[in-house]
């Protein structure tokens, strides 16, 4: 992964991503091929930018799908991802 020039601060954050991408995901799955390597990051990237809180952004992911609700009405649903090693939860619509 290559870093952009006069950014300090980008190595750091390309070395938490990818310890984070190794605790949470492909330290528990056993990885076959390249192909297979590259389908799980892109599961765990999507779920990464969209649905997983970031502390920094209050809690929010970076690129929310769905913009967030103030009901509080309605059944929650659960997505399995990575054959149920990532867990998304939506609330239906009432």
């Amino acid at each position: 992964m290559k870093t952009p020039v006069r950014a300090p601060k980008a190595n750091a954050i390309a070395e938490r991503f990818v310890r984070t991408v190794r605790s949470e995901c492909l330290d528990w799955l056993l990885i076959l091929n390249r192909r297979h390597l590259e389908s799980v990051l892109r599961v765990y990237v999507d779920h990464y930018n969209r649905e997983r809180p970031h502390r920094a952004l209050e809690l929010c992911p970076p690129d929310p799908h769905e913009p967030q609700e103030a009901s509080h009405v309605g059944q929650i649903h659960r997505r399995d991802r990575l054959g149920g090693l990532i867990h998304e939860y939506h609330r239906a619509a009432a």
